[in-house]
């Protein structure tokens, strides 16, 4: 049986090279493979036969720098880590993540879609939606008086001419004291128009942002055992550089949940019809249900309606 040595660990071992020599002025049988490997007959190597078949388990063994088979020779292996490059977002691709609940148990894997959770990054379109957003949400119940809706009498305060006083028609005027508030607001809509195109991408741009960040999570469901506020607290203790915890689930929020919530000031909870992107960006870790990430992936895939 012949034996082969990998010309990587030949250079390695000065003995092999006075070991070659020694084989071209013997008697064996050699030859040369096509790498010019020699490979010889294993019935010259019989007094030698435990250094080639410790050389050849070398040649053919997977050793990593922290191996107990054998002495390799440590100069031989390298110890730095292999770096594995980062994702490249933006390319709508789907990404699988493990999903797991309260307790920190395996409960499989999800795929979440690429072109809602894997789209680039625009702060431009983050901003028009922020901006839409806290327009909209404004009351406008702000409102003023003008001179014909202030209170009291429309009389003349004194005759125009003998008083030495200035000429007046009126105490409801806008420069007495309770009177009228000239050009002052009035209730009205701070909503402005964005298109719905705009906001949608919005809501994607957000929920890619916090995948990409590693700050999404997803639950088989965040169902709790008891109502009390310690099972959100120590779970948040868990968490790794998070201050604001926002948990979503597919349907209505349960009794348990928001019982064990409604004290936390950095835990909040919302439905998955409620999410949007301002809610996303004043929590820094998004926990989601696996219903509720169905329902996010239907609602961006649902035709809008013009």
């Amino acid at each position: 049986m012949a034996l082969s040595i990998s010309r990587r660990i030949l250079p390695s071992f000065g003995y092999l090279n006075s070991l070659c020599r020694t084989l071209s002025a013997s008697n064996g049988k050699a030859n040369v493979l096509g790498d010019g490997v020699p490979c010889v007959e294993s019935s010259v190597f019989k007094k030698d036969e435990s250094n080639l078949l410790a050389w050849r388990r070398y040649s053919t063994s997977m050793l990593t720098p922290d191996s107990s088979d054998g002495s390799f020779p440590s100069d031989l292996l390298t110890k730095k880590r292999v770096s594995i490059p980062e994702r490249e977002i933006g390319l709508c691709q789907d990404l699988v993540i493990p999903v797991t609940d309260f307790l920190n148990e395996d409960k499989g894997f999800m795929c979440l879609a690429g072109d809602v959770f894997d789209v680039p990054i625009r702060k431009d379109i983050i901003h028009r939606v922020v901006r839409w957003q806290l327009a909209k949400r404004q009351q406008g119940t702000h409102s003023t008086k003008t001179i014909s809706e202030v209170s009291g009498t429309g009389r003349k305060p004194w005759n125009q001419k003998g008083t030495g006083r200035a000429r007046h028609g009126t105490l409801r005027g806008p420069q007495f004291r309770g009177g009228a508030v000239m050009h002052g607001p009035k209730p009205r809509s701070h909503a402005i128009k964005l298109n719905k195109k705009v906001r949608r991408l919005g809501l994607k741009i957000a929920l890619s942002a916090r995948a990409a960040e590693g700050k999404l999570m997803v639950f088989e469901d965040l169902e709790l055992s008891s109502h009390k506020t310690k099972n959100i607290v120590n779970y948040f203790n868990q968490l790794e550089n998070t201050k604001k915890l926002l948990l979503v689930d597919g349907g209505p929020i349960s009794e348990k949940l928001k019982l064990a919530t409604q004290n936390v000031h950095y835990v909040n909870v919302l439905p998955s019809i409620g999410l949007n992107v301002y809610s996303i960006l004043l929590h820094d870790t998004l926990v989601m249900s696996r219903d509720a990430v169905n329902k996010i992936v239907e609602r961006m895939h649902t035709p809008i309606n013009r």
